[in-house]
């Protein structure tokens, strides 16, 4: 089976029918038990009637009286049992067949069947009463005492073919087998119905799959049902991959235009200055100028080759562990912030280092971090507005030691918010750290802290920006 649905339906199909195989076996063997001891009651219950009846009648006439005659007639007719009577000895002298000659009177039944019956008291059992039936009959025996002494004057027999009680057990079994053929019909339709309904998510997100494969990433499953349960969620879950690939595809092309564009600028302007030189076209006394803007613009294609060496780098070497180290994090970002003084005093800020007294230790790549600090404080220092305040705060908390640089200056847009440490995302405010190149500043940052398993947020508001991240103490 190639579809999950039929896989489900089978899986489903054969645990209802061995829970139904189950059911049935145990149905027949206990209704089928059921049914007997119910005519078996029954007819006990009538030996026990007839045997109080001819108690009574016998004390002012005989067990062969025409009045017991017909009550037993009676009483065979109602129950359809057959019944009759023996006298001590085991010989029929009264029957309830109403036929004028009774093929059973003056019948005398085996010995052993009396003896039997005069030793237990009460007889039942399956049998031919010592070949007086031609097929086998349940068979109820009781003693007729007498009223007087209780001395045994004969006794009751009720018997039934075993075909009657069969037959009531067979039509019983056929109505209970239509039932459950239809009540099993049913609830494999609904498995089926169901199993196709519960596939048809995994059938389109397969679909969905096919054409994410060919690059369109702009289909989506349907929720039809509740949100909330595991194929929900899934479901859910999907689309927001959906989501994120379809955004991350056009943030890649967006990537490429822009690279593109960095690259062609320069290197059009390095050929064309170059050809103005050797063919003469710039004059001699100029050249030193068009050489100096050939400089300028081989210097910025380093500065883009070397960023995206940067990130390639950090993605392997922050993420050894065997290049982590124990190191003071307090004395690391003093180090850091000195580089930053002389552009800090051009603008006129005012730094605020807040840090605690005992300086923390804290184990992870110290170059990498190095680096994570110098491109944040580059960045609060670059879009910090002049004479306002630029504050660092380190502090511990749970066992991480807690980094937040914060500015005052332009606020970031909430759209641009979940994208600033995305280099796909084009905005001007997360590509503030190389306003040439391409915005990898903080795509780096995030690279070295998520190498280090830990996190980093960024939080915009009212002309406040603040970059908080995590580093784990040392032990």
């Amino acid at each position: 089976m190639k579809s999950i649905y039929l896989r489900n339906f089978a899986a489903t199909a054969t645990m209802v029918f061995f829970c139904f195989l189950i059911f049935a076996s145990v149905f027949v063997g206990i209704g089928r038990n059921y049914v007997i001891s119910e005519y078996r009651q029954d007819m006990v219950n009538s030996a026990n009637e007839v045997s109080r009846t001819a108690s009574a009648i016998a004390q002012s006439d005989s067990l062969s009286s025409w009045v017991l005659s017909m009550s037993i007639s009676s009483i065979a007719s109602s129950t359809g049992n057959q019944v009759f009577i023996t006298d001590e000895n085991g010989t029929i002298i009264s029957c309830s067949d109403r036929a004028p000659v009774c093929e059973h009177m003056g019948v005398t039944l085996a010995p052993e069947i009396i003896n039997q019956l005069r030793l237990n008291g009460s007889l039942d059992k399956i049998g031919t009463l010592g070949g007086l039936y031609k097929s086998s009959r349940y068979i109820v025996a009781k003693p007729v005492p007498s009223a007087g002494d209780g001395e045994t004057i004969g006794y009751v027999f009720v018997t039934n073919p075993t075909d009657n009680m069969l037959g009531a057990w067979s039509t019983f079994l056929t109505v209970a087998s239509v039932v459950t053929l239809g009540v099993f019909c049913a609830a494999m339709l609904v498995s089926l119905v169901y199993s196709k309904r519960m596939a048809r998510p995994l059938d389109e997100m397969a679909a969905a799959s096919r054409k994410f494969a060919r690059g369109d990433f702009s289909v989506r499953v349907r929720q039809e049902d509740n949100p909330d349960d595991e194929m929900g969620v899934l479901i859910e879950s999907f689309n927001k991959m959906a989501d994120s690939l379809e955004q991350a595809e056009k943030r890649r092309s967006e990537f490429i235009a822009n690279v593109s564009h960095e690259l062609r600028t320069p290197m059009t302007t390095i050929a064309g200055f170059a050809d103005g030189i050797l063919d003469g076209t710039i004059p001699a006394e100029d050249q030193q100028k068009y050489l100096r803007s050939i400089r300028d613009e081989t210097r910025r294609l380093s500065r883009l080759v070397r960023d995206m060496l940067s990130v390639s780098q950090a993605k392997s070497s922050a993420s050894d562990p065997r290049r982590r180290t124990v190191f003071d994090l307090t004395e690391l970002i003093l180090q850091t912030l000195l580089s930053f003084e002389s552009r800090a005093n051009e603008k006129n800020l005012d730094v605020d280092p807040q840090f605690p007294e005992n300086h923390i230790m804290v184990k992870a790549d110290k170059d990498a971090i190095t680096q994570v600090i110098y491109n944040l404080l580059d960045n609060a220092v670059k879009f910090a507005k002049p004479g306002s305040c630029l504050i660092l705060r380190l502090y511990k908390d749970c066992g991480k030691a807690y980094v937040s640089v914060k500015d005052f200056g332009e606020t970031i847009p909430p759209d641009d918010l979940p994208f600033v440490f995305d280099r796909f995302h084009k905005s001007d405010r997360s590509r503030s750290l190389d306003k040439d190149g391409v915005g990898l500043g903080l795509y780096l940052v995030k690279t070295i802290i998520n190498s280090h398993d830990e996190d980093i947020a960024v939080r915009s508001e009212d002309g406040m920006t603040e970059f908080v991240f995590t580093l784990t103490l040392a032990e």
